[in-house]
């Protein structure tokens, strides 16, 4: 391993996602050979959630400097070349800057929800679902609002386009992540032309100095070439000054890309499930939807290809603040507990309870969820008087919700679409604990699911084996990303499946008749309880 780091082959992923910053490095294998991280957390502020570049610009710098640490620890050597660099993050949102590249307003993430009458106004016109998430959503509720700074713009990109643009000076996206701002045209794997033009139409009477493609960034697919890494760009990233110019970068993605790649999921038929602050699944079309779903955004994979993807904001960061509940319960007590151990405890014990969770219900929306229909978050548990109140229930209601906003996007996808999937791969903090998350979703989505013992790895190890087949394609490789992937990654991997439960996939279904009905009251907390 030293030999190989000494000798630039190992391959770096960073991913900046919602919590924690990850890096990962990777050997000959595309194994990950070593790691750092850095954690932080979005803010409220002024009423949307954001991320202040100076976070982004120290979270990445204790990142890759753990990242340092750990090599050094572990074999003796410091990093200094590398064979290639990819660079990921949270998808979607609206980072717009000057002619100076200079941020004109706070980053606005994935996670507001300010964008409706955009969203529905763009769908309307273009005849596809356009989120509330996707910048161009952002831009066009900008210019609704007569915000002063549109005028001023001359490129607008996702936290990975920037980041990426910081390292080399190139204002470009991977597919997947530009298809989070604009249409994408999976024919010639470009910005849907037309849609740019009936955009500007829109627009016209105006009279910005700039047209939409051109404040975009260019659209590249997996193993295209997206720069080297700048002299600059290299001291950006390691301020100790080891870190050496040069090194090849592949197209920025977004962590749907990512994840689609570290469950070698790319291929038509073939879906996955990130389940950690959000939740979102991918599926990869066989041919274009026939209608317009709001709950259900066309994306694409990593080299254009459609996917229907359910993407709900909220997953399990109401099940950790439970957790931090029963931690401080544990210290109250004069009985402190390994935090690690209570997730698997009470996840484990959650699969004890009723099928339907025997009358709990529990709604995580700590922000807005478009799917479900609501705009802000109120977390709330509801419960008949004559409900069995159980801690067993309790925690399997609150596992049940953190899919339950999935399970309302999936239904429509099997029902009226009759999308097929012949495999579905979890991956993301929830499915760490066994025979839990995993069991759940299996049951939720009446399919199969499995979980590689790479799953954990996450986003910046797909995002290093997109930056290791952007090498390889720079060296003479001739294979398509899927078929690379199942090669000279996964063709040996160990994984576990899990079948469906028919009494837990009743249970489900109860439970989210259940959670439908109660959705009136969620929206009504969300109308009369509002902060001071």
């Amino acid at each position: 391993m030293k030999e190989l780091i000494d000798n630039g082959k190992a391959v770096l992923g960073i991913e900046l996602g919602s919590t924690r910053i990850k890096a990962v490095l990777t050997g000959k294998d595309n194994a990950p050979i070593a790691q750092g991280a850095s954690e932080w957390e979005n803010k409220l502020e002024n009423g949307l959630w954001t991320y202040s570049m100076e976070d982004v610009d120290a979270g990445l710098k204790e990142c890759f400097e753990n990242l340092a640490a750990d090599v050094k620890t572990r074999y003796g050597t410091e990093i200094k070349t590398l064979k290639a660099i990819g660079i990921s993050a949270m998808m979607h949102g609206y980072l717009a800057f000057d002619k100076d590249m200079k941020l004109l307003v706070p980053f606005r993430t994935w996670r507001n929800t300010i964008t409706g009458t955009a969203a529905n106004e763009l769908t309307k016109r273009f005849s596809y679902n356009i989120p509330q998430r996707w910048s161009i959503s952002h831009l066009y509720q900008a210019i609704l609002n007569n915000e002063s700074h549109v005028k001023d713009i001359c490129f607008i990109t996702t936290l990975a386009g920037y980041v990426h643009y910081l390292l080399t000076g190139q204002k470009v996206l991977g597919v997947g992540d530009a298809s989070g701002m604009f249409p994408i045209d999976p024919e010639i794997c470009d910005y849907n032309q037309g849609m740019l033009d009936s955009f500007d139409e829109l627009i016209k009477d105006r009279n910005f100095p700039w047209k939409i493609r051109d404040i975009l960034p260019k659209v590249l697919s997996a193993g295209e070439d997206a720069g080297t890494l700048t002299e600059d760009g290299a001291k950006y990233l390691d301020p100790q000054g080891k870190l050496q110019a040069g090194i090849l970068l592949c197209p920025p993605e977004g962590d749907a890309g990512t994840g689609m790649a570290a469950t070698n999921s790319v291929r038509e038929r073939t879906g996955n499930v990130s389940a950690g602050t959000s939740v979102f699944s991918m599926v990869v079309l066989e041919k274009p939807m026939n209608g317009v779903h709001r709950e259900i955004d066309v994306v694409t994979t990593p080299t254009g290809s459609e996917v229907a993807m359910v993407h709900c904001n909220n997953c399990t960061s109401d099940l950790n603040a439970w957790v931090n509940i029963f931690d401080e319960y544990s210290k109250l007590m004069g009985n402190p507990v390994n935090k690690n151990d209570i997730y698997t405890k009470l996840y484990t014990y959650a699969m004890q309870g009723a099928s339907d969770c025997g009358g709990v219900i529990s709604y995580n929306f700590l922000s807005g969820e478009p799917v479900a229909g609501t705009n802000e978050g109120r977390p709330m548990v509801v419960r008949m008087p004559d409900a069995e109140f159980s801690l067993a229930n309790f925690m399997r209601a609150n596992l049940y919700s953190s899919l339950a906003s999935l399970k309302l996007g999936n239904d429509i996808l099997s029902r009226e679409e009759d999308v097929q999937v012949d495999r579905i791969m979890g991956h993301g903090g929830l499915f760490k604990t066994k025979g839990a998350g995993q069991n759940v979703l299996a049951d939720a989505l009446k399919a199969p699911v499995t979980c590689m013992t790479t799953a954990g790895e996450g986003g910046a190890w797909g995002i290093a084996l997109l930056a290791a087949y952007r090498a390889c394609v720079n060296e003479g490789e001739k294979a398509g990303l899927a078929d690379w992937l199942d090669e000279a990654v996964f063709k040996n991997a160990e994984g576990e499946t899990v079948q469906p439960d028919a009494k837990g996939s009743v249970g489900f279904d109860r439970f989210m008749d259940s959670y439908k009905k109660g959705l009136a009251a969620e929206k009504a907390a969300v109308e009369n309880l509002q902060s001071s």
